[in-house]
């Protein structure tokens, strides 16, 4: 499912939200990200961390929220309060499943998903979760927006900018749960995938200590079509916002056309 909007801005201001989270209460995360968001003006998208209510936690049967359930009603509260689309991941049971659901809630209400195709196994993930196996691009204000959740950022060709999706992609998000023990992994491979696709990378992770006393950096970067890195947040808090330009994005395809020279991949061979 991809949403789109018809009008086309030049450029997008995004803005990342690096927090702390409170263990398994959604409760206080959504209170906690609300002092975040009144920080925030003049955003087009707003992008929290994977599993924003609840944390890196593998106890969905006691905490998973359905697609009416109170936090969806708060993104799309959000959204329509700012004005603009917000991004972010939590824990949903549906059809006697559960999913790290990622979210676009959109001003309007509006809401297309992605559940998160590579399942974390070092953390026994795929034994609570069921994978999606569905890529999402949204059109928004003229851009094509691809989403992806943490351990997808490992996977290249899942996150190919031709071949696997019919549009190229002028942006890419990825928001995470991602360990400050592997934060190398997570800089050079948001990098990695902005040089590679020539876009916008988007890479939102929190930060403080899990239930399972996990530390986090945060690490939260936005990298150019160039990889060029415009924001590098470790370590703290943050709420940040920086504008994207189109017209940069279209300039560094037309002066290095690299992406009509790498190898096809169809989408069957990635999905099952």
């Amino acid at each position: 499912m991809d949403l789109i909007t018809k009008m086309t801005k030049q450029n997008l201001n995004v803005t990342l939200i690096q927090t702390d989270l409170v263990w398994e209460n959604a409760a206080k995360n959504r209170a906690h990200l609300e002092h975040h968001l009144a920080q925030v003006t003049d955003s087009d998208l707003i992008v929290l961390p994977e599993m924003f209510t609840t944390g890196f936690s593998m106890q969905p049967q006691t905490i998973a929220e359905t697609m009416d359930g109170p936090s969806v009603r708060w993104m799309k509260a959000q959204a329509a309060a700012k004005g603009c689309a917000v991004v972010g991941s939590l824990i949903i049971s549906e059809n006697q499943r559960f999913y790290n659901r990622l979210l676009w809630v959109n001003a309007d209400g509006s809401v297309a998903q992605y559940d998160k195709k590579h399942l974390f196994t070092f953390a026994q993930e795929d034994n609570e979760y069921t994978a999606g196996h569905a890529p999402l691009i949204v059109g928004f204000n003229g851009w094509k927006i691809a989403t992806f959740v943490c351990y997808d950022l490992r996977f290249p060709v899942w996150s190919r900018n031709s071949g696997l999706r019919a549009n190229q992609y002028d942006a890419a998000i990825y928001i995470a749960s991602w360990p400050a023990r592997r934060a190398l992994h997570w800089r050079t491979l948001l990098q990695a995938r902005g040089i590679e696709n020539q876009s916008y990378i988007i890479g939102v992770n929190r930060v403080g200590q899990d239930g399972n006393q996990l530390d986090y950096h945060g690490d939260s970067m936005l990298i150019d079509p160039l990889g060029d890195t415009l924001l590098h947040e470790q370590g703290h808090e943050a709420v940040k916002t920086v504008t994207l330009s189109l017209a940069h994005v279209r300039d560094v395809r037309e002066r290095f056309p690299f992406l009509k020279d790498a190898d096809p991949f169809l989408l069957s061979d990635c999905v099952k």
